[in-house]
Protein backbone atom coordinates (compact mmCIF):
# COMPACT_ATOMS: atom_id res chain seq x y z
CA UNK A 1 0.00 0.00 0.00
CA UNK A 2 1.39 3.49 -0.93
CA UNK A 3 1.94 5.78 1.91
CA UNK A 4 -0.55 8.48 0.60
CA UNK A 5 -3.02 5.33 1.39
CA UNK A 6 -1.55 3.82 4.19
CA UNK A 7 -1.26 6.42 6.11
CA UNK A 8 -4.90 6.38 7.19
CA UNK A 9 -4.56 3.33 8.67
CA UNK A 10 -2.03 4.67 11.32
CA UNK A 11 -5.41 6.50 12.48
CA UNK A 12 -7.69 4.02 13.83
CA UNK A 13 -4.41 2.02 14.87
CA UNK A 14 -3.58 5.16 16.76
CA UNK A 15 -6.90 5.64 17.87
CA UNK A 16 -6.92 1.99 19.32
CA UNK A 17 -3.45 2.65 21.41
CA UNK A 18 -5.14 5.57 23.00
CA UNK A 19 -8.38 3.72 23.40
CA UNK A 20 -5.90 1.27 25.95
CA UNK A 21 -4.75 3.87 27.64
CA UNK A 22 -8.07 6.04 28.33
CA UNK A 23 -9.08 3.29 30.45
CA UNK A 24 -8.30 6.20 32.91
CA UNK A 25 -11.35 7.46 32.10
CA UNK A 26 -13.42 4.72 33.55
CA UNK A 27 -11.88 5.22 37.01
CA UNK A 28 -15.25 5.71 38.21
CA UNK A 29 -16.74 2.49 38.31
CA UNK A 30 -13.37 1.50 40.34
CA UNK A 31 -14.27 3.98 42.80
CA UNK A 32 -17.21 2.14 44.67
CA UNK A 33 -15.96 -1.41 44.93
CA UNK A 34 -12.74 -0.04 46.15
CA UNK A 35 -14.21 2.17 48.63
CA UNK A 36 -15.88 -1.09 50.41
CA UNK A 37 -13.05 -3.10 49.67
CA UNK A 38 -10.19 -0.85 51.54
CA UNK A 39 -12.16 1.08 53.82
CA UNK A 40 -11.64 4.36 52.31
CA UNK A 41 -13.45 7.52 51.93
CA UNK A 42 -14.31 9.61 48.33
CA UNK A 43 -11.44 11.54 48.85
CA UNK A 44 -9.16 8.69 49.09
CA UNK A 45 -10.44 7.10 46.13
CA UNK A 46 -9.73 9.99 43.84
CA UNK A 47 -5.74 9.55 44.67
CA UNK A 48 -4.75 6.69 42.62
CA UNK A 49 -6.91 8.79 39.79
CA UNK A 50 -5.11 11.77 40.27
CA UNK A 51 -1.39 10.38 40.90
CA UNK A 52 -1.80 8.67 37.43
CA UNK A 53 -2.68 12.02 35.83
CA UNK A 54 0.03 14.08 37.57
CA UNK A 55 2.45 11.21 36.13
CA UNK A 56 1.11 11.15 33.25
CA UNK A 57 1.21 14.98 32.51
CA UNK A 58 4.69 14.98 34.07
CA UNK A 59 6.09 12.04 32.13
CA UNK A 60 4.66 13.33 28.57
CA UNK A 61 6.75 16.22 27.66
CA UNK A 62 9.87 13.71 29.22
CA UNK A 63 9.07 11.53 26.62
CA UNK A 64 8.81 13.68 23.70
CA UNK A 65 12.43 14.50 23.84
CA UNK A 66 13.11 10.61 23.86
CA UNK A 67 10.98 9.62 20.95
CA UNK A 68 13.59 10.42 18.25
CA UNK A 69 16.46 8.67 20.40
CA UNK A 70 14.32 5.26 20.29
CA UNK A 71 12.20 5.88 18.18
CA UNK A 72 8.22 5.15 18.02
CA UNK A 73 8.01 1.23 18.58
CA UNK A 74 10.04 1.17 21.38
CA UNK A 75 8.41 4.07 23.26
CA UNK A 76 4.58 2.44 22.77
CA UNK A 77 5.91 -0.56 23.66
CA UNK A 78 8.02 0.21 26.83
CA UNK A 79 4.67 2.34 27.94
CA UNK A 80 2.22 -0.40 27.29
CA UNK A 81 4.28 -2.82 29.02
CA UNK A 82 4.70 -0.55 31.95
CA UNK A 83 0.87 0.34 31.87
CA UNK A 84 -0.13 -3.35 31.92
CA UNK A 85 2.00 -4.19 34.81
CA UNK A 86 0.92 -1.40 37.17
CA UNK A 87 -2.78 -2.64 36.44
CA UNK A 88 -1.54 -6.36 36.96
CA UNK A 89 0.12 -4.98 40.52
CA UNK A 90 -2.87 -3.08 41.45
CA UNK A 91 -4.33 -6.71 41.52
CA UNK A 92 -2.78 -7.32 44.79
CA UNK A 93 -3.39 -4.18 47.12
CA UNK A 94 -3.96 -4.18 50.26
CA UNK A 95 -4.17 -0.79 51.09
CA UNK A 96 -4.49 2.78 49.76
CA UNK A 97 -0.80 3.60 49.47
CA UNK A 98 0.06 -0.03 47.38
CA UNK A 99 -2.98 1.28 45.20
CA UNK A 100 -1.45 4.78 44.47
CA UNK A 101 1.82 2.82 43.86
CA UNK A 102 0.79 0.42 41.60
CA UNK A 103 -2.13 2.36 39.51
CA UNK A 104 -1.11 5.81 40.18
CA UNK A 105 2.31 6.06 39.90
CA UNK A 106 3.26 2.49 37.76
CA UNK A 107 0.38 2.67 35.56
CA UNK A 108 0.39 6.58 35.30
CA UNK A 109 3.93 6.11 33.92
CA UNK A 110 3.29 3.86 31.15
CA UNK A 111 0.24 5.62 29.90
CA UNK A 112 2.52 9.25 30.03
CA UNK A 113 5.51 7.30 28.21
CA UNK A 114 3.04 5.70 25.32
CA UNK A 115 0.67 8.83 24.79
CA UNK A 116 2.07 11.09 22.53
CA UNK A 117 3.35 8.69 20.52
CA UNK A 118 0.18 7.95 18.48
CA UNK A 119 -0.35 11.60 18.17
CA UNK A 120 3.19 12.03 17.04
CA UNK A 121 3.00 9.77 14.29
CA UNK A 122 -0.37 10.83 12.58
CA UNK A 123 0.77 14.29 12.59
CA UNK A 124 3.72 13.73 10.75
CA UNK A 125 1.80 12.12 8.35
CA UNK A 126 -0.68 14.65 8.19
CA UNK A 127 0.70 18.31 8.08
CA UNK A 128 -2.35 18.84 5.45
CA UNK A 129 -4.90 17.72 7.70
CA UNK A 130 -3.55 18.49 11.28
CA UNK A 131 -7.04 19.07 13.27
CA UNK A 132 -9.24 16.27 11.33
CA UNK A 133 -6.26 13.82 11.46
CA UNK A 134 -5.27 14.21 15.52
CA UNK A 135 -8.64 14.80 16.50
CA UNK A 136 -9.76 11.42 15.16
CA UNK A 137 -6.64 9.96 16.55
CA UNK A 138 -7.55 10.89 20.58
CA UNK A 139 -10.87 10.02 19.69
CA UNK A 140 -9.99 6.78 20.86
CA UNK A 141 -8.56 7.90 24.39
CA UNK A 142 -12.43 9.94 24.89
CA UNK A 143 -13.88 7.11 23.51
CA UNK A 144 -12.69 4.49 25.76
CA UNK A 145 -15.00 4.54 28.59
CA UNK A 146 -17.72 3.58 26.01
CA UNK A 147 -16.08 0.35 25.58
CA UNK A 148 -14.11 -0.03 29.52
CA UNK A 149 -16.93 1.14 31.29
CA UNK A 150 -19.31 -1.65 31.18
CA UNK A 151 -16.33 -4.12 30.43
CA UNK A 152 -15.07 -3.07 33.92
CA UNK A 153 -18.48 -2.79 35.63
CA UNK A 154 -19.08 -6.38 33.96
CA UNK A 155 -15.91 -7.73 35.09
CA UNK A 156 -16.10 -6.58 38.19
CA UNK A 157 -19.72 -8.13 38.73
CA UNK A 158 -18.22 -11.38 37.60
CA UNK A 159 -14.66 -12.03 39.16
CA UNK A 160 -14.33 -8.94 41.62
CA UNK A 161 -12.35 -5.97 41.16
CA UNK A 162 -8.56 -7.61 42.09
CA UNK A 163 -9.27 -10.05 39.40
CA UNK A 164 -10.26 -7.21 36.75
CA UNK A 165 -7.26 -5.72 37.05
CA UNK A 166 -5.26 -8.58 35.77
CA UNK A 167 -7.39 -8.83 32.83
CA UNK A 168 -7.70 -5.44 31.66
CA UNK A 169 -3.53 -5.31 31.96
CA UNK A 170 -2.92 -8.42 30.40
CA UNK A 171 -5.52 -7.50 27.43
CA UNK A 172 -4.29 -3.94 27.02
CA UNK A 173 -0.32 -4.82 26.58
CA UNK A 174 -0.92 -7.33 24.27
CA UNK A 175 -3.03 -4.87 22.01
CA UNK A 176 -0.07 -2.00 22.27
CA UNK A 177 2.40 -4.02 21.71
CA UNK A 178 0.94 -5.57 18.48
CA UNK A 179 0.01 -2.17 17.42
CA UNK A 180 3.66 -0.79 18.15
CA UNK A 181 5.58 -2.78 15.48
CA UNK A 182 3.55 -0.77 12.66
CA UNK A 183 3.84 3.04 14.40
CA UNK A 184 6.44 4.39 12.59
CA UNK A 185 7.36 8.10 11.35
CA UNK A 186 7.11 9.52 7.33
CA UNK A 187 10.45 9.77 5.86
CA UNK A 188 12.01 13.29 6.31
CA UNK A 189 11.45 14.96 2.94
CA UNK A 190 8.10 13.42 2.42
CA UNK A 191 4.87 15.30 2.31
CA UNK A 192 1.67 14.43 0.64
CA UNK A 193 1.05 14.46 -2.57
CA UNK A 194 -0.07 18.04 -4.12
CA UNK A 195 0.59 19.40 -0.74
CA UNK A 196 2.81 22.42 -1.21
CA UNK A 197 4.05 23.61 2.65
CA UNK A 198 5.38 26.71 0.89
CA UNK A 199 1.43 28.03 0.42
CA UNK A 200 -0.77 25.67 2.33
CA UNK A 201 1.43 24.92 5.75
CA UNK A 202 -0.31 27.28 8.78
CA UNK A 203 2.10 26.12 11.21
CA UNK A 204 4.40 29.10 12.42
CA UNK A 205 7.62 27.90 12.29
CA UNK A 206 9.01 30.88 14.33
CA UNK A 207 9.20 29.12 17.99
CA UNK A 208 11.51 26.36 17.94
CA UNK A 209 13.09 26.32 21.35
CA UNK A 210 12.20 25.95 24.73
CA UNK A 211 12.89 29.35 26.14
CA UNK A 212 11.24 30.92 22.92
CA UNK A 213 8.48 29.40 23.65
CA UNK A 214 8.05 29.86 27.15
CA UNK A 215 8.81 33.62 26.06
CA UNK A 216 5.76 33.67 23.88
CA UNK A 217 2.52 35.00 25.48
CA UNK A 218 -0.39 32.67 23.39
CA UNK A 219 1.57 29.80 25.54
CA UNK A 220 0.86 31.02 28.64
CA UNK A 221 -2.89 31.57 27.43
CA UNK A 222 -3.44 28.27 25.77
CA UNK A 223 -1.83 26.82 29.23
CA UNK A 224 -3.93 28.28 31.37
CA UNK A 225 -7.02 27.50 29.65
CA UNK A 226 -6.02 24.04 29.11
CA UNK A 227 -5.35 23.66 33.28
CA UNK A 228 -9.25 25.39 33.48
CA UNK A 229 -10.69 22.53 30.79
CA UNK A 230 -9.21 19.82 32.48
CA UNK A 231 -9.17 20.97 36.09
CA UNK A 232 -13.37 20.86 35.59
CA UNK A 233 -13.15 17.93 32.94
CA UNK A 234 -11.37 15.41 34.93
CA UNK A 235 -12.93 16.46 37.75
CA UNK A 236 -16.10 15.84 36.03
CA UNK A 237 -15.05 12.21 34.69
CA UNK A 238 -13.67 11.32 38.18
CA UNK A 239 -17.49 11.98 40.08
CA UNK A 240 -19.80 10.79 37.46
CA UNK A 241 -20.65 7.52 38.45
CA UNK A 242 -20.93 7.85 42.04
CA UNK A 243 -22.89 11.38 42.02
CA UNK A 244 -25.14 9.84 40.04
CA UNK A 245 -25.67 7.58 42.04
CA UNK A 246 -25.64 9.93 45.50
CA UNK A 247 -27.47 12.74 44.11
CA UNK A 248 -29.19 11.58 40.84
CA UNK A 249 -30.06 8.48 42.78
CA UNK A 250 -29.22 5.97 39.95
CA UNK A 251 -28.41 2.80 40.73
CA UNK A 252 -24.80 1.43 40.00
CA UNK A 253 -25.23 -0.58 36.81
CA UNK A 254 -27.46 2.54 35.18
CA UNK A 255 -24.68 5.20 36.45
CA UNK A 256 -22.12 2.69 34.55
CA UNK A 257 -24.01 2.66 31.65
CA UNK A 258 -24.59 6.42 31.52
CA UNK A 259 -20.48 7.14 32.00
CA UNK A 260 -20.35 5.10 28.43
CA UNK A 261 -22.82 7.16 26.92
CA UNK A 262 -20.70 10.52 27.95
CA UNK A 263 -17.47 9.06 26.21
CA UNK A 264 -19.51 9.24 23.26
CA UNK A 265 -19.53 12.69 23.63
CA UNK A 266 -15.92 12.86 24.85
CA UNK A 267 -15.37 11.71 21.79
CA UNK A 268 -17.46 13.43 19.82
CA UNK A 269 -16.29 17.00 21.55
CA UNK A 270 -12.02 15.75 20.00
CA UNK A 271 -13.93 15.34 16.61
CA UNK A 272 -15.69 18.82 16.76
CA UNK A 273 -13.53 20.87 18.19
CA UNK A 274 -10.28 19.15 16.00
CA UNK A 275 -12.02 20.43 13.47
CA UNK A 276 -13.25 23.44 14.34
CA UNK A 277 -9.91 24.71 15.53
CA UNK A 278 -8.63 24.31 12.21
CA UNK A 279 -11.05 25.61 10.71
CA UNK A 280 -11.26 28.67 12.53
CA UNK A 281 -9.53 29.61 15.47
CA UNK A 282 -8.15 28.16 18.94
CA UNK A 283 -9.78 30.95 20.86
CA UNK A 284 -12.91 31.05 19.29
CA UNK A 285 -12.67 27.41 20.13
CA UNK A 286 -12.16 27.88 23.61
CA UNK A 287 -14.73 30.21 24.01
CA UNK A 288 -17.57 27.89 22.82
CA UNK A 289 -15.94 24.72 25.11
CA UNK A 290 -15.86 27.43 28.49
CA UNK A 291 -19.33 28.48 27.20
CA UNK A 292 -20.48 24.81 27.65
CA UNK A 293 -18.95 24.21 30.80
CA UNK A 294 -20.34 27.05 32.03
CA UNK A 295 -23.55 26.01 31.23
CA UNK A 296 -23.19 22.58 32.13
CA UNK A 297 -22.16 23.83 35.85
CA UNK A 298 -25.43 26.03 36.06
CA UNK A 299 -27.32 22.59 35.46
CA UNK A 300 -25.28 20.93 38.01
CA UNK A 301 -26.35 23.76 40.78
CA UNK A 302 -30.28 23.15 40.35
CA UNK A 303 -29.81 19.03 40.03
CA UNK A 304 -31.23 16.33 42.51
CA UNK A 305 -33.11 13.37 42.95
CA UNK A 306 -34.62 12.41 39.99
CA UNK A 307 -33.66 14.85 37.70
CA UNK A 308 -31.90 12.38 35.28
CA UNK A 309 -32.00 14.51 32.19
CA UNK A 310 -30.28 17.44 33.74
CA UNK A 311 -27.45 15.03 34.31
CA UNK A 312 -27.03 13.27 31.08
CA UNK A 313 -27.39 17.11 29.30
CA UNK A 314 -25.01 18.56 31.71
CA UNK A 315 -22.80 15.81 32.15
CA UNK A 316 -22.97 15.20 28.40
CA UNK A 317 -21.57 19.12 27.87
CA UNK A 318 -18.75 18.66 30.66
CA UNK A 319 -17.37 15.58 28.37
CA UNK A 320 -18.20 17.04 25.63
CA UNK A 321 -16.02 20.02 25.90
CA UNK A 322 -13.03 18.85 28.02
CA UNK A 323 -12.83 16.04 25.28
CA UNK A 324 -12.37 19.05 23.07
CA UNK A 325 -9.70 20.30 24.91
CA UNK A 326 -7.43 16.89 24.02
CA UNK A 327 -7.85 18.36 19.99
CA UNK A 328 -7.98 21.78 20.78
CA UNK A 329 -4.33 21.92 22.50
CA UNK A 330 -2.97 19.71 20.66
CA UNK A 331 -4.06 21.44 17.24
CA UNK A 332 -2.91 24.91 18.35
CA UNK A 333 0.25 23.60 19.28
CA UNK A 334 0.93 22.59 15.83
CA UNK A 335 -0.95 25.96 14.40
CA UNK A 336 1.06 28.11 16.34
CA UNK A 337 4.42 26.12 16.25
CA UNK A 338 6.82 24.05 14.62
CA UNK A 339 5.47 21.00 13.56
CA UNK A 340 9.12 19.87 13.73
CA UNK A 341 9.36 20.07 17.43
CA UNK A 342 5.69 19.03 17.64
CA UNK A 343 6.46 16.20 20.45
CA UNK A 344 8.34 18.46 22.63
CA UNK A 345 6.22 21.80 22.75
CA UNK A 346 3.23 19.92 22.77
CA UNK A 347 4.40 17.69 25.74
CA UNK A 348 5.48 21.23 27.43
CA UNK A 349 2.09 22.48 27.01
CA UNK A 350 1.10 19.18 28.43
CA UNK A 351 2.12 19.88 31.65
CA UNK A 352 -1.32 21.94 32.31
CA UNK A 353 -3.14 18.67 32.12
CA UNK A 354 -1.52 17.59 35.13
CA UNK A 355 -2.12 20.80 37.28
CA UNK A 356 -5.98 20.60 35.93
CA UNK A 357 -5.84 17.13 36.81
CA UNK A 358 -4.20 17.69 40.54
CA UNK A 359 -6.48 20.62 41.50
CA UNK A 360 -10.08 19.35 39.90
CA UNK A 361 -10.05 15.95 41.36
CA UNK A 362 -8.43 16.70 45.20
CA UNK A 363 -10.46 19.61 45.33
CA UNK A 364 -14.04 17.22 43.95
CA UNK A 365 -13.23 14.60 46.32
CA UNK A 366 -12.77 16.90 49.74
CA UNK A 367 -15.54 19.39 48.76
CA UNK A 368 -17.78 15.44 49.19
CA UNK A 369 -15.87 14.59 52.09
CA UNK A 370 -16.63 18.10 53.77
CA UNK A 371 -20.20 19.07 52.47
CA UNK A 372 -21.37 15.62 52.29
CA UNK A 373 -22.50 16.17 48.36
CA UNK A 374 -20.78 16.80 44.97
CA UNK A 375 -23.09 19.58 44.38
CA UNK A 376 -20.88 22.25 45.45
CA UNK A 377 -17.93 21.49 43.61
CA UNK A 378 -19.51 23.22 40.70
CA UNK A 379 -19.60 26.84 42.58
CA UNK A 380 -16.13 26.35 41.34
CA UNK A 381 -16.02 25.39 38.02
CA UNK A 382 -18.74 28.32 37.32
CA UNK A 383 -16.10 31.04 38.14
CA UNK A 384 -13.71 28.81 36.40
CA UNK A 385 -15.46 29.08 33.13
CA UNK A 386 -16.01 32.30 33.33
CA UNK A 387 -12.37 32.92 33.60
CA UNK A 388 -11.32 30.74 30.92
CA UNK A 389 -13.56 33.10 28.35
CA UNK A 390 -12.00 36.00 29.65
CA UNK A 391 -8.70 34.66 28.96
CA UNK A 392 -9.31 32.98 26.10
CA UNK A 393 -10.60 36.78 24.62
CA UNK A 394 -7.91 38.64 25.82
CA UNK A 395 -4.99 36.58 26.16
CA UNK A 396 -5.35 34.72 23.06
CA UNK A 397 -7.00 37.20 20.52
CA UNK A 398 -3.17 38.99 19.20
CA UNK A 399 -1.37 35.51 18.96
CA UNK A 400 -3.91 33.99 17.16
CA UNK A 401 -5.63 36.64 15.08
CA UNK A 402 -2.35 37.13 13.35
CA UNK A 403 -1.92 33.22 12.49
CA UNK A 404 -3.01 31.84 9.28
CA UNK A 405 -5.39 28.64 10.30
CA UNK A 406 -5.29 25.49 8.61
CA UNK A 407 -7.94 24.44 6.22
CA UNK A 408 -9.16 21.08 6.30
Amino acid sequence: MSAEKGRWLLIPLSATVLLCLGTVYSWSIFRKPLEKLLNINATESLLPFTVLLVLFAVLMPITGFYINRFGTRVVTAVGGVIMGLGYILSSFNSNLQMLTLTYGVIAGIGVGIAYGVPIAVVAKWFPDKKGIAVGLTVIGFGLSPLITAPLAKSLIDSYGVRQTFVILGLAFTAIILAIATVLKTPPEDWKPAGWNPATSSQSNTSVTSLETLLQTPAFYGLWLCYTIATFSGLAAIGISSPLAQEIIKLDAATAANTVSIFAVFNALGRLFFGWFTDRFSPKSGAIISFVLFLIASLMMLKSGEGTVATYLVAFSLFYFSFGGWLAIAPTTTLILFSSADYAKNYGIVFTAYGAGALGGTLLAGRIRDIFGSYTVFFYPTTALAILGIILAVFMLKRSFSNSNVAQV
